[in-house]
């Protein structure tokens, strides 16, 4: 089960550690810096459409952002 508030841990985490802002992410993602807030605190949930991209832009796989599970 994905649980928002873990992954907006993953996000905010993975956002940090490439030393982006979350208005800089938004804008790379053609999204709101809100929008990303709002994933962040686990308000909301990127839509599916934008997990490919959001995963490209922080260097991370699909399946860690959404069960914080490494692949082997």
């Amino acid at each position: 089960m994905i649980r928002p508030d873990q992954l907006g841990a993953r996000i905010a985490d993975s956002r940090r550690g490439r030393g982006l802002t979350q208005a800089e992410l938004a804008d790379r993602m053609g999204v709101t810096p809100q929008a990303v807030s709002k994933w962040e605190r686990g308000l909301a949930c990127p839509d599916l459409v934008f997990l490919d991209e959001l995963s490209a832009l922080l260097c991370v796989s699909i399946d860690w952002l959404l069960t914080g599970r490494r692949q082997a």
